[in-house]
């Protein structure tokens, strides 16, 4: 006797278990699967990511770390750069380069050089607000080096002393606040300005005594200290130091600004007329009295 469906199914539904959710499935079909491009978005972005600097260019900007915990947020406290900001920075000329302004007439050997011809040859800048403080003389090409000169500058080694002096040349450190800074670095703007020509400031603690040791040459140190340094270091050297006593340009060799100057030939407190070319001088006792001070 054949076994008709309905019965079949029952006896099924006895044998087979519960209809659960780890026992069901969807009809075969029923789901189609999308493609998958390269990307999270599906293959639009083009492995570049989603917006930010890594999807406008092909590089990551300068300084950027990956992860979560970049160097500034690991080491909040770095004592190497405690008062960077503060520093006194001063740009190097090598003796090379002035050699090469002297060699192509940039700057003139004949008269005394300070910031203000090293600036006016447009092959040097410095920017005050920068914390610029004046000329570093380097004693890059020193062998090379033959000028004799008078040059002020703000920083300079032993070497590069060494090298000026070994051609019967002179060479002054020198100090100069941001205010006379910003007159030296460009004069004729400053002198077109009207503003009296201030005083220059003395050193700062930290570089009183620099600017006051003979052997670095400095403009606050003793001139008869100077003379026996200047006599020591052409011996450790080993070279004849000239006698500039008998040099015919002695008067320009032996050139100094006063401690309170900042150009040469014009002292503080007066006013430059370039138009009329006049020099206004103040005439009241307490500003003489002031800028003398």
């Amino acid at each position: 006797m054949a076994v008709r469906g309905y019965e079949k199914a029952l006896g099924l539904l006895r044998t087979l278990p519960r209809v659960c959710l780890y026992n069901i499935a969807p009809i075969p079909g029923s789901n189609k699967r999308s493609k998958r491009g390269r990307g999270q978005h599906g293959g639009d972005k083009h492995g570049a990511g989603n917006k930010g600097s890594k999807a406008r260019q092909n590089y990551m900007r300068i300084g950027y770390e990956t992860g979560n915990w970049p160097y500034y947020l690991k080491f909040p406290f770095e004592p190497y750069y405690l008062g960077h900001h503060l520093k006194r920075q001063y740009p190097p000329l090598s003796l090379g380069q002035l050699q090469l302004m002297i060699d192509t007439d940039r700057i003139n050997p004949k008269k005394p050089v300070d910031l203000v011809q090293i600036c006016n040859s447009g092959l040097y800048k410095i920017n005050p607000q920068c914390k610029h403080y004046g000329v570093h003389l380097t004693d890059e090409g020193a062998d090379n080096f033959t000028a004799k000169i008078n040059i002020e500058v703000q920083w300079a080694s032993e070497p590069v002393i060494a090298a000026v002096e070994r051609n019967g040349g002179t060479i002054t450190t020198a100090f100069f606040d941001p205010p006379s800074l910003f007159a030296l670095t460009n004069a004729k703007k400053f002198l077109e300005s009207g503003e009296p020509i201030p005083k220059r400031m003395i050193p700062p603690e930290d570089a009183i005594s620099y600017y006051t040791d003979p052997k670095m040459r400095g403009y606050l140190a003793d001139p008869d200290q100077i003379s026996w340094d200047r006599l020591v270091l052409a011996q450790k050297y080993g070279y004849t130091l000239p006698k500039i006593e008998e040099d015919p340009d002695y008067e320009m060799l032996t050139f100094r600004k006063d401690p309170r100057q900042i150009f040469y030939g014009l002292e503080p407190g007066w006013v430059v007329n370039l138009i009329d070319r006049m020099i206004l001088k103040p005439t009241d006792p307490e500003l003489k009295e002031y800028y003398k001070g």
